[in-house]
C-alpha cells in the first residue's frame, strides 16, 4: 500500500488529470481519494477536508472525468449536487454488491456474501422536523473508510472479472450506479408542481379545506348518502368492516368492498361506495396534508429507491412518487419559459419478452404497432381486450377465469415467448432461482418453504401439507415467471435513463432560468421524473423539439443495446408540453 499524502483542495484539484477510477472514502472528519488505473492499481492518494470534496470533485470533472466509486450515491452525491456539482458516472458499491453477491453467475463472489459493513441494508431516507430534508446514513449503519471502500471495491473487481461469458452484469452494475445518480439528481431538481392547480382541483372534488379531524365537505355529504341508502344511521363509511356488513345487510353477496367486487352489483349505495371510497384515497393520499408536506418552492421532491423491489424496479420513500393521479397531472407544469417532454412507452413488458424469447412471430405482430391489435390481427384471438388479458395472464401466471382460458391460444401462436415464461415457472416452483437478461438473479426460496416442499414428498405427508406445498409452489413459479420479465424490463428502464441523461447533459445552457430546479439544472434539461416505463423531461422551451429526439434516440439505444439487431421496436408516445395532464 503506497503511503498517505495530506495535500490541501488546491494541490488536489491542480495535480495531473485523474486516472480512470477515483475511490472516495472517509478518514475521521477527512475524506481520502484514492487515484487508480484502469487495471485498479492504486497509484495515489490525497486528504482533504470534506468541506473542499466539492471543489476537488468539480475540478476533476472538468479536466479528465473518472468514475467516481464510493459506498452509496445516496449518501455521497446531494452533497454534491447541493454544492451545484455533478458528475458523469460512478460505480455504487452498495447497489453494486447486491447484484453480485449469491449470483450464480458470479465465479469468484464467495467474499462478498459477509454481513459487514456492505450488507445490502439500503440507507434509508429519514424525515427531518416534517421538512423533506434528508439524513442518509451510511450503508448498514456503518462507516466507509478508505480502507473499507478499496477492499470491497477489489473483492467486486474479482467478482466481475470471475462473471461466466455472455452475461452482462457488468451492464447491469454500471446502468444501476447510473440509476442511483439520476434518482439523487431527480430529487435535487424535483418535478415542477402548481400547489395552486393542486388546491383547485381538491377542492373541485372535495370542497373547501377542512378543519382538522373533520372529513371534506364533500365526503361528508356522500356520507350521509351512504347512511340513508344502506339503513345504517351510525355508519362510518372509513371502516372497511362496517361497511361491508351494512352492504351485506341489504343482501348484497360480497366478500369485500373492493372496487371490482362492488362494480357488477345492482344497488343504489354501489356507485356511492365507489365515489367516496375514490376521494377518500384522494383526500388520504394526494390532499392539503400531503401537499404542505412534500411540495415546496414549485417543486414535489420526492426520494427514489433504485432497485427498490426484488426485481430491480424502483421504489419510493414517501410521497406516492410512484402514482400520481390522473386527474392531478394538470399541477405538474413546467416553469415559465420551459417545457415538460412527457414519453411512455406502448407494452413495454410484452414486448421485453418477446425480443428476450426472440419470438419472431410475436416480433412480426408487435412491430409498428399496437401489440394487442396485432395479436388480433395474427388470429391468435378475437378482440384487443382478449389479447391484453391473456397475454398478462402468460406473463403474471393467471390460470383461472379469461386468462386461463386464452393463454392456451397465445402458447399455439408465440411458442417460444411463452416457453420462456413457463420455463422460469417451473424453475420457480422447483426452489431454483431465475435470472434477468442481465443477469439479476431472484431470491432463493427460504428455509421454511424448502422444509414444507421436503415434507410434502415424503410417505407419511398428510393431504393439506401436500396441498399447502403445492399451492406455494405454484405461487413461487408465478414470481419468477414475471421475475424474468419484469426484471428485464427495468433493466431496458434503466438503460433508457443512462444514456437519456448524458444525451441531456450534452445540451447546453438554456436561456430562461429555472431557480426552483436548484443549482446544477437551473438552466439545463433534466429528469424530472420516471415511473417504469414512463419519463418527464424538463427542459428550456428552445430545446423542446431537440429533447423529443434525444428520449426517443436514447429508447432505440437502449432497444440494441440489450437486444442486438433484433427486429423489434419500443414505440414512444413522446409529446412536448406545459403540463403532464394527457387530453
Amino acid at each position: 500500500m503506497r503511503p498517505w499524502t495530506a495535500v490541501t483542495a488546491s494541490a488536489a484539484t491542480s495535480a495531473e488529470p485523474p486516472p480512470t477510477w477515483t475511490v472516495v472514502g472517509d478518514r475521521g472528519d477527512a475524506v481520502v481519494l484514492a487515484d487508480l488505473d484502469p487495471d485498479a492499481r492504486e497509484l495515489r492518494r490525497v486528504q482533504i477536508a470534506a468541506v473542499d470534496l466539492p471543489g476537488v470533485v468539480a475540478e476533476r470533472e472538468r479536466s479528465n472525468p473518472a468514475r467516481w466509486v464510493w459506498h452509496d450515491s445516496a449518501q455521497r452525491y446531494p452533497p454534491l449536487l447541493d454544492a451545484g456539482v455533478r458528475v458523469a458516472r460512478c460505480h455504487d458499491l452498495r447497489l453494486a454488491r447486491r447484484i453480485l453477491a449469491g449470483n450464480p453467475h458470479v465465479a469468484d463472489g464467495t467474499d462478498l456474501r459477509r454481513d459487514d459493513v456492505w450488507s445490502d441494508t439500503p440507507a434509508t431516507p429519514v424525515l427531518a422536523n416534517g421538512e423533506t430534508l434528508f439524513d442518509l446514513g451510511a450503508p448498514g449503519g456503518g462507516s466507509s473508510t478508505i480502507e473499507e471502500t478499496l477492499a470491497e471495491f477489489a473483492r467486486q473487481r474479482r467478482a466481475l472479472r470471475s462473471t461466466r461469458a455472455g452475461t452482462g452484469l457488468h451492464l447491469l452494475v454500471a446502468a444501476e450506479s447510473a440509476g442511483a445518480l439520476i434518482a439523487c439528481e431527480m430529487h435535487a431538481a424535483g418535478l415542477p408542481w402548481d400547489e395552486t392547480r393542486h388546491g383547485d382541483v381538491l377542492v373541485s372534488e372535495l370542497g373547501p379545506r377542512p378543519a382538522p379531524g373533520t372529513r371534506p365537505v364533500r365526503l361528508e355529504d356522500l356520507a350521509s348518502r351512504l347512511r340513508a341508502q344502506l339503513e345504517a344511521p351510525g355508519l362510518n363509511p372509513d371502516s372497511p368492516v362496517q361497511l361491508l356488513r351494512a352492504l351485506q345487510r341489504q343482501g348484497l353477496p360480497v366478500g369485500s368492498t373492493g372496487r371490482w367486487e362492488l362494480a357488477g352489483l345492482r344497488h343504489p349505495a354501489v356507485p356511492t361506495v365507489l365515489e367516496y371510497k375514490r376521494l377518500a384515497r384522494l383526500w388520504a393520499a394526494n390532499g392539503w396534508a400531503w401537499l404542505d408536506e412534500w411540495v415546496r418552492q414549485g417543486r414535489f421532491r420526492p426520494v427514489y429507491i433504485p432497485a427498490g423491489v426484488v426485481t430491480g424496479r424502483w421504489a419510493s420513500a414517501g410521497g406516492g412518487a410512484l402514482q400520481i393521479p390522473r386527474g392531478l397531472r394538470v399541477a405538474v407544469r413546467a416553469d415559465p419559459g420551459w417545457r415538460l417532454v412527457v414519453a411512455d412507452v406502448a407494452q413495454l413488458e410484452p414486448r421485453v419478452l418477446c425480443a428476450m424469447s426472440r419470438d419472431m412471430a410475436l416480433a412480426d405482430a408487435a412491430r409498428g404497432r399496437d401489440l394487442y391489435e396485432g395479436i388480433v390481427a395474427g388470429g391468435a384471438v378475437t378482440n384487443r381486450d382478449d389479447a391484453k388479458i391473456a397475454m398478462l395472464g402468460a406473463m403474471y401466471g393467471a390460470t383461472t377465469g379469461e386468462s386461463g382460458r386464452l393463454v392456451p391460444r397465445l402458447r399455439r401462436a408465440y411458442p417460444r415467448a411463452m416457453g420462456l415464461v413457463d420455463a422460469a415457472a417451473r424453475r420457480g416452483e422447483d426452489g431454483e432461482s431465475v435470472a434477468t437478461l442481465l443477469g439479476r438473479t431472484s431470491p432463493e426460496p427460504d428455509g421454511a418453504w424448502v422444509r414444507a416442499q421436503s415434507r410434502a414428498s415424503e410417505a407419511d405427508a398428510r393431504e393439506d401439507e401436500v396441498v399447502r406445498a403445492r399451492r406455494s409452489a405454484r405461487e413461487r413459479g408465478r414470481f419468477t415467471r414475471n421475475f424474468v420479465v419484469q426484471g428485464t424490463a427495468a433493466e431496458w428502464a434503466l438503460s433508457w435513463l443512462a444514456d437519456l441523461r448524458m444525451r441531456l447533459a450534452s445540451m447546453p445552457e438554456g436561456r430562461v432560468l429555472a431557480p426552483g430546479s436548484g443549482p446544477v439544472f437551473a438552466r439545463r434539461a433534466h429528469i424530472a421524473f420516471f415511473l417504469h416505463d414512463e419519463v418527464i423531461v424538463h427542459c428550456p422551451e428552445e430545446q423542446a423539439h431537440e429533447v423529443v429526439g434525444a428520449v426517443r434516440a436514447a429508447a432505440n439505444t437502449a432497444g440494441r443495446l440489450l437486444f442486438g439487431d433484433f427486429p423489434l421496436d419500443f414505440p414512444l408516445d413522446a409529446r412536448a408540453t406545459r403540463t403532464a395532464a394527457k387530453d
